[in-house]
């Protein structure tokens, strides 16, 4: 998913637990799909900020070059405005772009 794109909170915001229920039936199972999927776009936005930063790296590095060297201090700016995890997941659960199972409420039917 293009994290750049979203149109999740950029701010922390305060939120009624009881509306996340309606979609699982149970609010500690919709919070448990939002953590893993936050999970899941840390990571996604940790490997492509360590590719990114990667194009960088070099093996002999002088103190010059680290602390002018702009295009990096750029991404590492831009990934720090974008909204945190957490957020995103808050945001796709609410637009319902989330797929999520319960293997054990399968079983039972």
């Amino acid at each position: 998913m293009d994290y750049k794109k979203t149109t999740a909170d950029l701010t922390t915001a305060t939120r009624d637990l009881r509306d996340f229920d309606g979609k699982t039936g149970n609010i500690y199972e919709s919070i448990a799909i939002i953590s893993k999927r936050a999970n899941q776009i840390s990571a996604e936005i940790k490997e492509e900020l360590t590719n990114k930063l990667a194009e960088f790296a070099s093996s002999t590095d002088n103190l010059e070059e680290i602390f002018e060297n702009r295009e990096q201090i750029e991404i590492s700016k831009f990934y720090e405005r974008l909204p945190k995890p957490s957020l995103i997941a808050i945001q796709e659960f609410t637009d319902s772009k989330i797929y999520y199972r319960n293997p054990n409420a399968e079983t039972e039917k």
